[in-house]
């Protein structure tokens, strides 16, 4: 039976209120041993105590569309639920998953296998596809940016040829119900922004290469979905780890940047080059046209430029498949112009004050601490912050890949201290 979409704040609330039910779980049985006392204290004791599946018992029903929907389709399916990525199914016996998964979907009743999932696609796969059109064609670096792609036929393809166009979608993660979130922060920290969670797990192979898993429903378990955990629970996973300051996390690497009138076409060329999701538009003085041109073509090092906006894939899955066409030709700051202007017309029905907080820009100071990192980016339910320094200009990035890990890791290594103390 279909479930009631849930918003992002909604499943928040449902978290939130497992996280005040769950309080009796952690009140030690009377005479337990000192080993289960000590896996149960500690930051590292609460993230292995927590499994995955109460983070997916809050999430929405999985948002999905059929490997033979077009792209045009399947953008039309992210904009309308605002999803960052659907998961692609097919009849099963028919396909490999993307890293050779068997992700299957079975009739609870009879446990007959209905479907296969074969993959996930992002709005970043669809971009990457389009952006080959300049590759296919050297005659297309001629013509205007918004000219040099035939969008209705790029987007007339199957999803399912797609599938694996940027990084992450070369693998299908999936995680047991009984993970950990420790070890779910484990899978996130490398990179992985989302996985499937079977809320009845019939696993087998599960070591093997090859992952054969059946279940009557999936739930998709983000890296937003964790930090909405750790934002719950901060009194829990006290001030030790996340006062720690982001200034050794986020700032002293490159930071790759577009100009702010570099062409949507050629942005997002760069960004499939790059394999990023988003990236800063920093207002750049070019010195002469020859180095203009060069800078609109390419992304460049933002550090100690001053960031005006963010362009991200999201900003592409928010823009309407009948405009895409004529506004790849713009420059990025006017599409975000055109984007918003969009967001206030048709989506003002569906949009709320939470939702417009999202679309700013966010940023945080080399002094902010993890803590803060995570309360901005669940607030506005964005995956990196820009790190600006006093005057406002570009010194680094925290993302919430960044973020994961450096919790991860103070948890463990907090573990390994209490171990040797009562030891």
């Amino acid at each position: 039976m279909a479930q009631q979409l849930r918003t992002p704040a909604a499943e928040e609330a449902l978290l939130r209120g497992h996280a005040a039910g769950d309080k009796d779980d952690a009140v030690a049985v009377a005479g337990e041993s000192k080993d289960a006392k000590r896996a149960r204290a500690g930051l590292c004791g609460v993230l292995r105590e927590r499994k995955v599946v109460e983070l997916a018992r809050a999430k929405r029903r999985l948002v999905e569309v059929p490997y033979t929907a077009t792209l045009a389709h399947t953008a039309n399916a992210l904009l309308a639920a605002r999803v960052s990525a659907v998961a692609v199914a097919a009849p099963p016996g028919h396909w490999i998953g993307a890293g050779g998964s068997m992700i299957l979907e079975s009739d609870p009743a009879t446990g007959a296998v209905r479907k296969h999932y074969i993959g996930m696609v992002n709005m970043l796969d669809i971009l990457a596809h389009i952006a080959e059109a300049g590759d296919d064609n050297d005659a297309a670096a001629d013509a205007a940016p918004g000219e040099a792609v035939d969008l209705d036929r790029r987007m007339a393809v199957p999803v399912s040829s797609v599938i694996g166009h940027s990084l992450e979608g070369l693998t299908l993660w999936t995680l047991h119900p009984n993970t950990s979130v420790l070890d779910c922060m484990e899978t996130f920290s490398k990179g992985v922004h989302r996985a499937l969670v079977p809320l009845e797990s019939a696993a087998e192979n599960v070591v093997a290469a090859e992952l054969v898993e059946a279940a009557p429903g999936y739930r998709m378990v983000t890296q937003m979905d964790v930090a909405r955990f750790l934002r719950a629970r901060a009194a829990e996973l006290g001030d030790a780890i996340l006062s720690r300051s982001v200034r050794g996390v986020g700032v002293g690497g490159a930071v790759l940047a577009v100009a702010s009138g570099t062409k949507v076409i050629e942005a997002v060329r760069a960004m499939r080059a790059a394999s990023l999701a988003a990236v800063p538009v920093v207002d750049a003085a070019p010195a002469d046209d020859a180095d203009a041109r060069r800078i609109l073509l390419q992304l460049q090092d933002g550090r100690g430029k001053r960031v005006v906006e963010t362009f991200s894939a999201t900003d592409l899955r928010d823009c309407p498949v009948a405009e895409l066409q004529a506004w790849l030709g713009v420059a990025v700051a006017e599409f975000k112009k055109k984007v918003a202007m969009y967001r206030a017309g048709v989506l003002a029905a569906d949009a709320d004050e939470e939702e417009e907080r999202r679309r700013e820009m966010v940023t945080c100071s080399p002094e902010s601490t993890l803590g803060e990192a995570i309360e901005k980016a669940v607030a506005h339910h964005v995956h990196r912050l820009w790190v600006v320094d006093e005057e406002g200009l570009l010194a680094g990035v925290v993302s919430l890949t960044d973020v994961l890990r450096v919790v991860r890791e103070a948890a463990i290594g907090e573990d390994r201290e209490l171990h040797d103390i009562l030891s």
